[in-house]
């Protein structure tokens, strides 16, 4: 499994960096991250299972430019052209701090994506993966999205494909 190892972290906004907590909370892959002061999000309230650390402040951009610190390398999950403001903030930050960063359009063929991935992160060295990517109220949707995607990676058991 591609995720065999690593650690999954995110800011925990709705969206792409939800869904990435949330799969690894599903599939027992270790996961953390950073969140702004308060648990902050568009929804509100982080709830308490997401075990993120709080920044300093409620800036967004404090929490964007720890987790990419912190992590190996970041995966910017999209669909279409769908680069909202934090995610080209973070697409900026990693350019910056001269961090690997892959983008992942959910619109390609699922397995032109599932190889670029799996090479990106053999590549890179991946151990600590940080996914981001826009939020629900940006792109509807992507939530879910995110979450099959990632599923693609699980090893399949006999007689379910």
């Amino acid at each position: 499994m591609i995720f065999s190892g690593v650690k999954i972290i995110s800011g925990g906004q709705t969206g792409a960096d939800r869904a990435a907590l949330d799969f690894a909370l599903q599939h027992d892959i270790p996961c953390g991250g950073w969140c702004p002061k308060g648990r902050l999000a568009e929804d509100g309230f982080l709830p308490e299972r997401y075990p993120l650390l709080e920044t300093s402040t409620g800036a967004y951009s404090q929490r964007t430019r720890k987790n990419i610190e912190d992590s190996d390398g970041t995966v910017i999950i999209i669909r279409g052209n769908s680069l909202d403001r934090g995610t080209r903030l973070t697409r900026k930050i990693c350019r910056e701090q001269h961090k690997p960063f892959l983008i992942i359009d959910l619109e390609e063929k699922e397995e032109s994506l599932k190889t670029r991935l799996a090479f990106w992160m053999k590549e890179e060295n991946i151990r600590i993966l940080n996914i981001a990517g826009p939020r629900e109220s940006f792109l509807p949707g992507i939530y879910s999205k995110t979450l099959d995607f990632l599923g693609k990676f699980l090893p399949s058991e006999p007689g379910n494909r």
